[in-house]
């Protein structure tokens, strides 16, 4: 690692390190912020040290920049009034420029504010780091391919407690704090919930004081940006990082190797070295993650991928031979181009899979550089778990594994043993799926070819795996043994060991004679022998036995019709022999028709000491279904960690005017940190004032959402109509097809009603979706496409007016979500049971004062309990039920309820345009086959989703059971923030403290 750059002077007192954030650019600003130990917490605080710095960059008045003298006072303290933040905004505006200087205009004015306050989340890092660097506690490190962050601007001045300095000081220099902030682009570093997750846990951990890192990749170009046309979903590079991103700060000075291809050769002392192949380098970009009410300032690292200048090919570019010059270049670049690249072509998986290692080898070697350095010239690598932590958020880091092992063995010298101990004991693995193809394999073929060492290590982990089952299952009851192989093997689909293949070879049985016979046979022509023999076989009786005695025959002259045969008793004996006919059972022997596999999820429990699920009834299927012959190997290693979200981003600055609400009725805001009290609100859920602001606060934040419908599409809906709300990954499991559906029944039931009949029988609504569908996920595109032929029919049909509107929101993210969460008042959250791990955006609109309606999937569980069953929607097949229905399916026997029937002919009929759906009805169609039979069950719980839509058409015409059930939903969200989450993580699995800095 390259050396630290030389900082100014003036912070001369605290010791450096290359993980700073200082910079010779930044003024050094002393925060004043308020610093609250969290009560009933467990914790350590960092030893004080004095601080003195002075003013070293005068803060000039813009306006007037030749006549700018004054320098901030002391610098001792950080001044959060309006004018002092108003200096600092026009600094960085003069200083800090990315646009011309002859307007301040909101681009121009949100990039000088941003920089503005991300002076003071460096300060806090440097603080936090100092601390956590002195005191060398253990740290946890969450990796993740998403880190779905949304907007920062207004997240951190809200944790910094600036909100109202800002938006006075923006005032006056001509703009509002929120036309500012909307000049954000939301971060493109994630997707869904993976990501969304991830963020909300780095939030609380920093919070809540816990000494913690996230790494990420820094993809340039996102997932992608969704566009809505004609033809359904249109997807473009996102354009995130086009203006720069002022948030993040590059450290060319930390980057780090990483090799792909290549082969792995054996030194003179045994030694194993992975050479030649493609070498390109990580360079880290650190983003400073800021907590509530907190100094702790924590760090979100990304790696971004390049390669060395020198292997630009001069000579080729001067040739003329551009494309060549640069390709190196190019191949290291397009890692971090796209989060989840196309995946159908070899090249694609190849990408995916570098993009995975570089996420784990950039990581690891950070993290054992930081570990290293705080063990000065003492490091005892035992003591590695006792300081780190590796979170994996699903199987994309699955390689941290491997790679560790590799580090420790072929960089550092430790044995095999000694690294595989120190590796089981630091990496954790967080499970968020049940699907099949969501637990990740990998083509052996293509893992060989593009990480020869790691394909090694994987197979003696393999073979480690083997013999502990082995040795727990023993030999008695093979065909036992040969199921739990089977299914627990890391490597699907190859021959198994030669030790472990043997023992399931049969045993044949044959005679052994004794030495006389045998003498007696070597001296008789061979037909007779070969007679006796066969005589012989049929009479005697077998024994067996465990070893053959070597037969000595001694020579001796003798005529055959002298020999004594009295004496001489014809020993038979069994041994094990091969058996050709059974000597490689099929299940030994790869199926050369199959593709090799590598098992990520198999590996990821093989090789840590802990795995969770993320809901209680996600993580009893994981348990009992996906890795049930794990659970029974070693249940210690299987918890649950229910999701959680923070509620500083999801209630209290996405939804002010509710916060304002709950904070007066509560008497307090602490609730944004101990969200237990929110339960109190249970105790004013039928108080007529409280309701009557609640349906104000209500009503407001869905005025913004029709603002944002009619921007972002066209569409004129009402306020005063029902907003049901679907924004989620687009995904056949997720069921957004049985929403329209349910939706397309709507509409034909209110055609055939005249318009009294209609107004009486259904309550006015806005169905919102929003989401993406992977580009190559054709069958979610054509749902896409579906839900917006259905809005251009339903939006302009002038016999249903304000009754129904259909809304597809293109390019649904987290600013979209903060403006449409607010506003909701149902949201559908209907996956199929048992599909969903956890999900949660359902406790964002729990949080919010929305009812759900849904399944009795993933989090929805836990959810209904806590807001009251009375308050929760519920309909559709129970988990334990699925497996029965579709065998049902399968069989035969199933009948399609004839409603369902109807809006299928409906569709087909043209209703909604000319676009063919044979394809997307077909899958809802037959018993069996791929992308048939209705393998998600839309056609099975269509009846009970209908007849519960009458129940929710039923209840908001009832307002004031609808607030109170609104009232009671947010006052049982408590239970859903990811401080709990991170808190259990941290006692449970990391074993990590708070703590708190001076």
């Amino acid at each position: 690692m390259a050396s630290p750059v030389n900082l100014r002077s003036s912070f001369s007192s605290i010791p450096r390190s290359s993980t700073d954030f200082r910079s010779s650019s930044i003024v050094p600003f002393t925060s004043q912020l308020f610093f609250s130990v969290r009560p009933g917490r467990s914790s350590r605080r960092c030893p004080s040290r004095a601080l003195r710095v002075r003013s070293i960059i005068s803060d000039r008045d813009l306006q007037d920049p030749a006549s700018g003298d004054d320098f901030l006072d002391g610098i001792n303290t950080f001044s959060v009034d309006s004018k002092a933040i108003e200096r600092r905004i026009k600094f960085h505006a003069e200083f800090t420029p990315s646009f011309s200087p002859e307007h301040f205009n909101l681009p121009k004015a949100y990039f000088a504010t941003a920089e503005s306050v991300r002076d003071e989340l460096i300060r806090n890092w440097n603080l936090t780091y100092d601390c956590y660097e002195r005191m060398n506690m253990k740290q946890a490190y969450y990796l993740s391919l998403e880190f779905l962050q949304g907007r920062a601007l207004l997240n951190a001045i809200g944790n910094l407690e600036l909100t109202g300095g800002y938006a006075d000081a923006l005032t006056k220099l001509g703009h509002s704090l929120e036309s500012v902030a909307r000049q954000e682009p939301d971060a493109a570093l994630g997707n869904g919930g993976l990501g969304r997750l991830a963020s909300c846990f780095l939030d609380s951990l920093a919070t809540l004081n816990y000494p913690a890192w996230g790494y990420g990749l820094r993809y340039k170009y996102g997932l992608f940006q969704q566009n809505i046309t004609k033809d359904g979903q249109d997807e473009v590079a996102e354009s995130w990082l086009e203006m720069g991103y002022p948030w993040e700060i590059v450290r060319n000075d930390v980057s780090y190797p990483i090799k792909f291809y290549g082969k792995v050769v054996v030194d003179s002392n045994g030694k194993k070295n992975w050479i030649g192949g493609e070498n390109i380098k990580a360079v880290a970009y650190d983003v400073p993650i800021p907590g509530y009410k907190t100094k702790s300032t924590i760090n979100l690292r990304l790696w971004s991928t390049k390669v060395q200048p020198q292997d630009f090919d001069l000579s080729a570019f001067n040739a003329g031979d551009h494309t060549e010059a640069n390709q190196a270049q190019a191949n290291a670049e397009k890692i971090c181009f796209i989060l989840y690249p196309g995946d159908e072509s070899v090249e694609g998986k190849s990408l995916r899979l570098k993009q995975q290692y570089t996420l784990c080898s950039a990581s690891l070697q950070d993290i054992i550089a930081r570990f290293e350095r705080r063990s000065g010239n003492l490091v005892n690598w035992e003591d590695f778990p006792e300081k780190v932590a590796v979170q994996m958020n699903d199987t994309h880091p699955t390689l941290c594994i491997p790679e560790l092992i590799r580090l420790l063995v072929d960089v550092k010298g430790l044995s095999w043993k000694e690294a595989w101990s120190i590796t089981q004991r630091t990496m954790a693995y967080t499970n968020h799926t049940v699907l099949p193809e969501a637990l990740e394999k990998w083509s052996l073929d293509l893992m060989q070819k593009l990480l020869p060492r790691h394909v090694e290590i994987i197979e003696m982990i393999d073979e480690e795996l083997m013999n502990e089952i082995i040795s727990v299952y023993g030999t008695e009851d093979l065909g036992l043994l040969e199921q739990k192989l089977v299914r627990m093997r890391i490597l699907e689909n190859l021959d198994f060991p030669e030790p472990v293949a043997k023992l399931f070879v049969k045993p044949k049985k044959q005679k052994v004679k004794s030495k006389e016979k045998i003498l007696v046979e070597s001296l008789l022509p061979s037909d007779i022998v070969e007679n006796e023999e066969s005589e012989a076989q049929a009479a005697s009786e077998e024994v067996e036995t465990e070893e053959v005695e070597t037969i000595e025959v001694k020579t001796e002259e003798v005529e055959t019709e002298e020999i004594e045969t009295e004496e001489a008793e014809t020993e038979e004996v069994e041994i094990v022999e091969e058996d050709p006919a059974d000597k490689d059972p099929s299940f030994l022997k790869s199926d050369p028709k199959l593709p090799k596999m590598v098992r990520m999820a198999n590996l990821c429990v093989v090789g840590g000491h802990a795995v969770n699920g993320v809901a209680e009834i996600h993580s009893e299927i994981v348990k009992d279904e996906v890795f049930n012959d794990f659970y029974k190997l070693w249940p210690s290693k299987f918890q649950n960690k229910t999701n959680g979200v923070t509620p500083r981003r999801w209630i209290r600055f996405c939804n002010p005017e509710l916060s304002k609400i709950i904070t007066k009725w509560l008497g307090t805001e602490d609730w944004v940190l101990n969200t237990e009290k929110l339960g109190e609100l249970r105790q004013f859920a039928d108080n007529e004032d409280l309701h009557k602001e609640w349906k104000v606060a209500k009503r407001n934040n869905k005025l913004k959402v029709v603002s944002l419908i009619k921007e972002r599409t066209g569409y004129i809906v009402s306020p005063d109509a029902m907003f049901d709300i679907q924004v989620k990954r687009i995904h056949e499991y997720k069921r957004q097809l049985l929403n329209i559906l349910g939706i397309v029944y709507r509409y034909k039931q209110m055609k055939e009603m005249s318009a009294t009949e209609r107004e009486e029988k259904f309550v006015p609504r806005v169905c919102i979706f929003g989401g993406k569908a992977f580009a190559t996920y054709v069958q979610a595109k054509r749902i896409v496409k579906f839900i917006t032929d259905v809005a251009a029919t339903v939006n302009n049909d002038p016999d249903i007016g304000d009754l129904l509107k259909v809304v597809f929101v293109p390019d649904y993210n987290v600013s979209v979500a903060e403006a449409l969460i607010p506003a909701s008042e149902l949201s559908q959250h209907i996956s199929t049971a048992g599909m969903e791990a956890s999900g949660t955006s359902n406790m964002k609109f729990s949080m919010n004062g929305c009812v759900l309606i849904g399944t009795l999937d993933g989090a929805n569980v836990e959810i209904r309990q806590e807001v009251g069953e009375d308050n929760f929607f519920l309909f559709g097949a129970f988990a334990h039920e699925i497996a029965g229905l579709r065998k049902e399916r399968a069989a035969g026997k199933f009948v399609p309820d004839p409603r369902f029937e109807e809006v299928k002919k409906f569709i087909r009929s043209g209703a909604f345009g000319t676009y063919n759906y044979g394809e997307l009805m077909g899958s809802l169609e037959g018993n069996e086959g791929f992308g048939r039979a209705d393998y998600f069950l839309v056609g099975k719980d269509f009846p009970s989703y209908i007849k519960c839509q009458e129940q929710v058409d039923k209840a908001y015409r009832d307002q004031k059971k609808w607030t109170r059930m609104s009232i009671l939903n947010t006052a049982g969200s408590y239970k859903f923030s990811s401080d709990r989450t991170i808190h259990e993580y941290a006692k449970e699995i990391w074993s990590i403290e708070p703590v708190l800095l001076p």
